[in-house]
């Protein structure tokens, strides 16, 4: 399936992950785990077996939240030639298009609770990335984790986002400790999503340029922006991001996340006002965090 946002040097989280389709304005999905690997599982001969007790699966959730764009052009603007270009009116329309699309990034990407609105003055919310993750969240003093409405057994969706906690320097040992724990819990995290500065950090790691290779030819050789680092569970993309959380570090297994649309980004006309036309972009979109153990964060960074 063609992704929501087709640049990945924009948007390189939605691009990363999935999509799916939303059903309702909260849209909801089960989580489970595997039962721990049992090295006596053994059984004599001819035994009559017992039912086994399953682990009961999660029932998360998320809002989705209506994104929108206007455009309105004067009918002097739709009938000159401006330099460059033929419509001003279309030419602002797919502006607005790839802004809409970078508000979906900064959204999906940031630490925000989600709110289930009122239908009348207050808007739904979906909740962002960094409000999702609690099982493998590496904070500095004083830092909280989000908060999820079922409580403690991590059901319902995220009412309270991360609390930010003492600053700290980004280290290559914090990021092992962070990629072992999202191994040890089962994922295979193979994106580092972070502000250029906290990438730039990682690309001084001690050791780091052996470790780098071209993501191309599959040539080896040293690459100055730290694409691909060779951690101990794996390879790891270190990607920047333009809009994500300055302070912190997304560390993800895309296959555990997707945008769940409800209303796919369209063009709806608008009531024409005096002498202009007026268009509005929307859309209507949740993020679902399928399992949220799957990957972590490294918050309350600072670059070096």
């Amino acid at each position: 399936m063609k992704s929501l946002c087709g640049n990945n040097l924009e948007t390189p989280f939605v691009t990363a992950i999935g999509q799916t389709t939303a059903k309702n304005t909260y849209t909801e999905w089960q989580t489970d785990n595997l039962a721990s690997a049992n090295a006596q599982n053994k059984q004599v001969e001819g035994a009559d077996l017992a039912n086994e007790s399953r682990q009961p699966t999660v029932r998360v959730g998320n809002y989705t939240q209506i994104m929108t764009k206007v455009v309105g052009t004067s009918t002097t603007d739709r009938a000159v030639h401006n330099a460059g270009r033929s419509d001003e009116h279309a030419y602002q329309l797919a502006r607005a298009g790839q802004e809409l699309k970078r508000d979906i990034e900064a959204r999906f990407t940031g630490n925000f609770a989600a709110i289930p609105g009122d239908g009348a003055v207050v808007a739904r919310e979906t909740a962002g990335a960094l409000a999702w993750l609690r099982s493998n969240a590496h904070r500095g003093d004083g830092g909280a984790n989000p908060v999820m409405s079922g409580g403690d057994n991590g059901s319902g969706y995220p009412t309270t986002a991360a609390t930010a906690g003492k600053a700290r320097l980004y280290t290559e040992a914090l990021l092992k400790e962070v990629l072992g724990d999202i191994w040890v819990s089962g994922g295979q995290p193979n994106m580092v999503i972070t502000s250029l500065k906290l990438k730039q950090t990682a690309a001084a790691f001690p050791g780091l340029a052996s470790n780098r290779r071209d993501t191309g030819d599959q040539k080896a050789r040293i690459i100055a922006g730290a694409d691909i680092y060779v951690s101990d569970v794996g390879e790891v993309q270190f990607v920047p991001d333009r809009f994500c959380d300055n302070s912190s570090a997304l560390v993800i297994d895309p296959e555990y996340w997707s945008v769940a649309t409800l209303d796919p980004i369209q063009k709806r006309s608008l009531a024409t006002t005096g002498l202009a036309d007026r268009d509005a972009l929307y859309t209507e979109i949740a993020l679902r965090c399928h399992n949220e153990a799957a990957s972590g964060v490294l918050a309350d960074l600072s670059a070096a």
